[in-house]
């Protein structure tokens, strides 16, 4: 979207924009045919900063190429691009989807498709890689979450907004509330992975 299109919408009230960055990594938008240029994307970004444009943007860990590698490059790619707020998922492969058969022929299915939400809520990690391990990539959006906000320059940038304005900070309150109820959940998910994992036959008595 170039800048003057954005300064169009800006002028006629757009305040806030969802962004679906999906991945820091240009080779993994390329696998998914994202159509997107890293280069372009942070160009796109910073023009939305400089006319005052929230972005709330979204990152999807688990698509194909992942790695070690790439979900520390996809969240030092949202640390420098600094949107407001983030969103964190995991990768879904929904029946007739690309994604699912490329995961029914490569095998990467670890789970099957109706159990893509656990009992609390949670989403779990469907993809299981030769070198990146489904738990990896569930604990990788908990890693993410931290790393983006538990920064000194974004904890004071939220703090300034929550002073500056009354409403801002009941909102970040409740949102607050909420994220650590969500990391709760997922470290309950978490055990409970860890304990299927351990009593499967394919890893307990062989």
């Amino acid at each position: 979207m170039p800048r003057r299109t954005l300064e169009i919408l800006k002028d006629n009230g757009l305040r806030l924009l969802l962004v679906g960055y999906e991945s820091g990594n240009q080779q993994i938008l390329n696998n998914i045919k994202k159509g997107i240029r890293l280069d372009i994307a942070r160009e796109f970004s910073r023009n939305a900063k400089d006319l005052g444009i929230t972005i709330h943007g979204t990152f999807i860990l688990g698509l194909p190429g992942e790695s070690p590698e790439t979900i520390r490059e996809t969240i030092r790619f949202a640390c420098d691009i600094e949107p407001e707020t983030i969103q964190v998922s995991l990768a879904a492969p929904y029946p007739g989807t690309e994604l699912y058969r490329q995961a029914q022929e490569q095998g990467w299915l670890e789970i099957q498709t109706g159990e893509l939400v656990d009992s609390h809520g949670i989403q779990t990690a469907a993809m299981n890689y030769p070198a990146l391990s489904s738990s990896i990539i569930f604990n990788s959006v908990e890693e993410f979450y931290r790393k983006f906000y538990f920064r000194p320059r974004k904890m004071f940038s939220l703090f300034g907004g929550m002073l500056r304005d009354p409403e801002v900070m009941k909102r970040r309150l409740r949102e607050g509330v909420e994220f650590f109820k969500f990391l709760h959940e997922r470290k309950t998910t978490s055990r409970e992975m860890a304990r299927t994992t351990a009593a499967s036959p394919s890893t307990a008595g062989n």
